[in-house]
């Protein structure tokens, strides 16, 4: 996947400034899957938990996780929709996709971040569940709401 893998400052402050992504991610066939996410970025990856809101499957079952450890492919969709459309933008960032397991590296600084973005995550014992870390491979972005400040 050619492209850049890097985000520049101002799709830094896009993403930041959004409060739900779309997760993407395809099992084993190619079958896509999408769901809605909480994220946080630390500058090189992005974290998004398996939190402790109701699931109908055990963690490891849910078919993004599944997807993961198939494919450890996944592409997250940062956007903003605005009926002004000169203020639409999205952020996609196409990368390797792993699990982050309690007591690894990176996990108690990512869930910081978490906490700092997402008050609900402050009551939730996210140390005991894994995180989805995600380290961009290719960065697509798009929108005059993406337009380098100057």
């Amino acid at each position: 996947m050619a492209g850049r893998s890097t985000l520049y400052d101002y799709e830094i402050a896009f993403i930041q400034s959004q409060r739900v992504a779309r997760l993407a991610t395809s099992d084993a066939d190619g079958h896509p899957h999408v769901v809605p996410v909480c994220f946080a970025f630390d500058g090189s990856r992005f974290y998004t938990p398996l939190d402790e809101k109701p699931k109908r499957v055990e963690l490891r079952q849910l078919r993004r996780v599944r997807n993961i450890e198939a494919r450890h492919e996944a592409m997250l969709l940062i956007d903003r929709y605005d009926d002004d459309w000169s203020r639409l933008g999205y952020v996609q960032v196409y990368g390797h996709a792993g699990l982050l397991m309690p007591g690894e590296a990176d996990h108690v600084g990512a869930l910081h971040l978490l906490r700092q973005r997402y008050v609900q995550y402050r009551s939730m014992a996210l140390e005991e569940y894994p995180l989805i870390a995600i380290t961009p491979r290719r960065v697509v972005a798009w929108g005059k709401a993406l337009q380098q400040r100057t």
